[in-house]
């Protein structure tokens, strides 16, 4: 199993709609990739930050989403973040 755990800070005042693009967006395009096991979303408005955790298969399936998805998940998350997501790999 491989693991990809991104970092982001939020604009203040943003948690909510961070939750509403998340709920809608990201993690319906997150779990129609192919090799996608699971994934998990926690935020936190009082230190404007937010964790997603997302289990995949292989390092394979992971770097397939990187390319072919990650990006509009930046471009729908781009309202609510600041600065450019920290991305570690497991």
């Amino acid at each position: 199993m491989f693991t990809r755990h991104v970092i982001m800070r939020i604009k203040p005042d943003s948690a909510a709609a961070l939750a509403v693009i998340c709920e809608n967006e990201v993690i319906p395009l997150l779990r129609g990739q192919k090799g996608m096991r699971h994934d998990d979303i926690f935020i936190s408005p009082e230190i404007s930050e937010a964790v997603m955790n997302s289990y995949w298969d292989t390092e394979g399936y992971a770097d397939a989403y990187v390319r072919a998805a990650y990006p509009a998940v930046l471009k729908a998350l781009s309202g609510v973040l600041e600065g450019v997501p920290q991305v570690e790999t497991f």
